[in-house]
């Protein structure tokens, strides 16, 4: 899940699922697929997230392998 996207999408704007789908462009229930996680964000839906929340990309988006706490560890 896009918790972060979530927390910012509900607590700071305010905004329904509907509302930011129609932002995007995009329909309701592929928004909702991809706020799960089970579907990705395009990059330019994520700068456009980006510009509306005025946040960094990485402060709302985290790299596909490290989203769900699965990071490897690195060695060197």
């Amino acid at each position: 899940m896009q918790i972060v996207l979530w927390n910012l999408r509900r607590n700071e704007k305010r905004m329904t699922q509907q509302e930011l789908a129609d932002y995007l462009g995009i329909a309701v229930q592929t928004y909702r697929e991809k706020e799960k996680g089970n579907a990705e964000f395009t990059q330019d839906e994520m700068f456009m997230i980006a510009k509306l929340f005025q946040k960094r990309l990485d402060d709302i988006f985290l790299p596909r392998k490290h989203r769900n706490g699965d990071k490897k560890e690195v060695k060197q």
